[in-house]
């Protein structure tokens, strides 16, 4: 069974910072492409970061990020934990919202997600 468990959301106030981790079973975690997508109230899911899948112990992939997102926050992956993490920095109210883990594979055609960890940026 495949699952996704997001952790690290909460309150913080704005210039801080949070750590979301997401760990993955039941799923060849090394073949996917792993992303942070988040959704506020009223709004669309929309992208955060991705970090593409590498070699097996290759932790490094290619990373992309949204414009907010760039130069704050910071996407990595540990392919034998089997986990990515977001270090989100100088948060601000904007970036409120819940933040879900997806994985990806063009290669066999497998897509998952999360259920989700709330991030509340308020002081």
């Amino acid at each position: 069974q495949v699952q996704l468990v997001e952790s690290g959301g909460g309150l913080v106030h704005p210039g801080g910072s949070l750590r979301l981790s997401c760990v993955a079973t039941g799923i060849a975690f090394r073949i996917y492409n792993v992303g942070w997508y988040r959704q506020a109230p009223g709004k669309e899911r929309e992208l955060v970061a991705v970090i593409t899948s590498r070699g097996v112990t290759d932790n490094s992939g290619t990373t992309s990020y949204a414009d907010f997102a760039r130069g704050r926050f910071e996407i990595s992956r540990d392919n034998v934990k089997k986990i990515v993490y977001l270090q989100m920095n100088s948060l601000k109210p904007d970036d409120t919202a819940v933040y879900f883990c997806n994985v990806k594979s063009a290669q066999i055609g497998k897509e998952y997600w999360g259920q989700g960890t709330q991030v509340t940026v308020s002081s």
